[in-house]
């Protein structure tokens, strides 16, 4: 298969401009790789830029109400859609590719089709490996509860449609849970 080139700009683009979260971009088209290699440019970078409007943030980024808030996932999903595509047509993509791109995009929280239920599972894979520190800093900080951490770590794993994605993210959401437990407080033990 022979891309255009995209696919190696957006690499550039994501690590210049994403530092906080980029490994879990990069690593989600690396996991998509593995997963199903020789996928459509369209499907590898939406993998790559599905969460690119974090990195850019603006009076219209959508705020999150809770860790598993569907609001924020739909809002999210649209202004990376649409960061994505613009810096896309800025690089001369043409129009097919763009409403590919920007479907991926839309779909990658929840997934529907095959392409983007690769490119969710890759997401999910991605995230119980690359960002557990960064929700274990969550509950650390109080932002937000191990209860909280812990259905987000659950729904990332159980949300996965891709049966080979779910075998591999299977260790890492164990690894994942194990983590979070060891922050959990332990009760005091009664005196006898």
């Amino acid at each position: 298969m022979v891309e255009s080139g995209f696919v190696d700009r957006a690499r550039h683009w994501v690590v210049e401009n994403y530092p906080y979260n980029r490994d879990h971009l990069i690593r989600s088209l690396e996991w998509l790789d593995r997963l199903a290699p020789g996928l459509p440019e369209a499907v590898r970078l939406a993998a790559l830029t599905h969460d690119m409007e974090r990195a850019f943030p603006g009076p219209d980024s959508p705020e999150m109400a809770s860790l598993d808030d569907p609001v924020y996932e739909r809002l999210h999903s649209a202004r990376s859609a649409r960061i994505v595509c613009e810096w896309l047509r800025s690089q001369g993509a043409d129009d097919g590719l763009l409403r590919q791109v920007e479907q991926l995009i839309l779909w990658h929280e929840i997934g529907g089709s095959r392409e983007a239920d690769l490119v969710q599972a890759a997401d999910r894979l991605s995230f119980l490996e690359t960002n557990i520190d960064l929700f274990l800093g969550f509950v650390r900080s109080g932002r937000f509860s191990v209860a909280d951490v812990r259905t987000k770590f659950h729904e990332s794993y159980r949300r996965i449609r891709v049966p080979e994605a779910r075998a591999l993210a299977l260790p890492l959401y164990r690894h994942a849970s194990a983590r979070l437990e060891a922050l959990e407080p332990v009760p005091p033990r009664a005196s006898v």
